[in-house]
């Protein structure tokens, strides 16, 4: 029985060393900075509600369809050093579609997203790993201080969307440059 056990094993580690060969090495980079800012998000703090209108469903009834865009502001105060770039980072999550839209996490409402949008109306594409990529736009700090316009909107890529409510959130870090 013995003689019979041994072989198994060494074939059994053997196929089980195959399985964890290594094809290669991730290197990550990164950097941290002491730049600090008192952040104020819609005139709440770092935590904050943008609340969109209640619309009609008939709005988004056609693919593509947009409507109830919010305008909302980070306000960025207090900036040590008080000079410099930065933008906001919209970190992906499970909330973040392939599209860069949100979902409607934990709403009712079907076949609607929320666009985020910097002020000036280009969309943010919050699926992308970067700032760049991302379009979310870079401000210069002035007195230690900038506004960071954007807008939320409903969308409904597909159309037809159903009644309902819509919720959803996103983490946002700050980025200096």
């Amino acid at each position: 029985m013995m003689k019979k056990l041994i072989p198994a094993l060494i074939i059994g580690m053997g196929l089980s060393a195959g399985a964890f060969a290594s094809d290669g090495t991730i290197t990550i980079n990164g950097a941290l900075t002491a730049q600090t800012c008192t952040i104020v998000g819609n005139n709440q703090g770092s935590d904050f509600t943008v609340t969109l209108p209640t619309i009609s469903t008939a709005t988004l009834a056609t693919p593509n369809s947009i409507a109830g865009a919010v305008p909302f502001s980070i306000v960025l105060s207090a900036c040590t050093p008080a000079t410099g770039n930065v933008a906001t980072y919209f970190e992906y999550g499970a909330n973040t579609l392939a599209d860069g839209n949100l979902k409607n996490a934990t709403g009712s409402a079907t076949s609607v997203e929320v666009q985020l949008l910097n002020g000036d109306m280009s969309p943010i594409d919050v699926s992308k790993g970067s700032t760049t990529l991302q379009n979310s736009a870079v401000k210069f700090l002035a007195s230690g201080g900038a506004t960071l316009p954007y807008v939320a909107r409903y969308t409904s890529p597909l159309g037809n969307a159903t009644a309902g409510d819509v919720k959803t959130t996103v983490t946002y870090s700050m980025t200096y440059q």
